[in-house]
């Protein structure tokens, strides 16, 4: 009996982190032959997760060149994809959240007339440019997909409200499968300067931003907010790994240098991050992920962006928006850094993205779909 044989495309970190588990579990499946295909769109967090999972792609566009643009990632990957799936031949083209990798590997498997899952479907902000150009990557790709796992049910309705009922699977977010295998609780960092944290003394403040949307002046006025946090409130150190945009890069040392309890490090690894996480009091981030992540291990979430796709998290109470502007980044994070009420009702929230077995569902939605 002919195995069905799965092609993953991803090329980001935050992808790779919730894509691996799957290719990993569907290698489980005796009726699947799982292949991976990485674009590498981000070259050096991709690798970091593909040595903490032991995943060799089975084929590596390696595109990412510097200071890249949306139209050479495009270009390129598409151009690569033809190849991949010319040589490849797959049943089912599986793609990943909402990036551009997402988008072109979409696009390339219906050129090639494969059909397409889309994994993480359903998310909305209703706002084509914001995210930019995430948006619109989720909305184009679930026009081409035939098979769509939603992790919540919100996710679901979305899809429902946009005519889109056929073939549609509400499983839970594959990232609560990867931390299930990264949190240890006797682990020691990769990233030397965080095995001197002194987490029974200081209040560690967790730290990303790095989204296009919030580059110029909302950038500017998160990272002075930090800066200001960080001052005020000395009992805290934020530690904060750093993107390796050279704009990211420019404003967060332009801001944050010389502050004594700011720790600017290199990103970070996807143990690292996780088991920083864990350790952490609270979180400051502009990354999907880390919405999704943070809340499964008790960690009080402030996005720092105007919407949110992940209202379910809002909706919970493990997520609240707080923004771009620096006044109301301050004021919402001195509430959690002062009133042990108000943090504990977030940290105590339920996390609404699953059980740990989202993987699972999806191999048995594909064998589904193929019997």
């Amino acid at each position: 009996m002919k195995r069905i044989k799965v092609l993953s495309v991803f090329g980001t970190r935050p992808e790779a982190i919730k894509m691996i588990p799957l290719v990993q579990e569907l290698a489980r499946h005796p009726g699947m032959e799982s292949l991976c295909a990485v674009t590498a769109q981000h070259r050096q967090m991709l690798d970091s997760v593909l040595d903490i999972f032991s995943l060799k792609p089975d084929y590596d566009l390696n595109i990412m060149e510097p200071r890249q643009s949306l139209y050479t990632i495009t270009a390129k990957a598409l151009t690569g994809m033809e190849g991949v799936l010319q040589e490849s031949k797959p049943d089912l083209v599986l793609v990943h959240g909402d990036t551009s990798t997402t988008f072109v590997g979409a696009l390339a498997a219906f050129y090639a007339q494969i059909p397409v899952g889309h994994v993480e479907a359903g998310l909305r902000t209703y706002d084509k440019y914001s995210p930019f150009p995430e948006e619109m990557n989720r909305n184009l790709v679930s026009r081409i997909a035939t098979l769509h796992f939603c992790p919540t049910a919100s996710n679901v309705e979305n899809l429902r409200r946009e005519g889109i009922t056929e073939g549609v699977c509400q499983t839970g977010n594959t990232v609560i499968d990867a931390l299930k295998t990264t949190v240890r609780e006797n682990y020691t960092f990769v990233e030397p300067s965080l095995n001197g944290l002194d987490f029974a003394k200081k209040r560690i403040i967790l730290v990303t931003c790095h989204r296009r949307e919030n580059y110029g002046q909302p950038m500017e006025e998160i990272m002075s907010a930090l800066g200001e946090i960080a001052r005020e409130f000395p009992d805290t150190e934020l530690v904060y790994p750093v993107h390796l945009s050279p704009v990211v890069q420019e404003a967060a040392h332009r801001h944050l240098d010389g502050i004594p309890n700011v720790r600017l490090i290199p990103p970070l690894d996807v143990a690292d991050m996780h088991n920083l996480m864990a350790r952490s009091y609270l979180v400051l981030t502009d990354s999907g992920g880390l919405q999704e992540e943070a809340p499964s291990l008790g960690k009080p979430v402030l996005v720092l962006r105007r919407e949110t796709e992940r209202p379910e998290a809002v909706a919970a109470g493990t997520v609240k928006l707080a923004g771009t502007k620096k006044e109301d980044i301050l004021a919402m994070t001195r509430t959690l850094l002062t009133d042990e009420g108000a943090y504990a009702a977030m940290a105590h929230a339920v996390n609404p993205y699953g059980d740990g077995h989202a993987c699972a569902r999806i191999g048995s939605a594909i064998e589904k779909y193929f019997a």
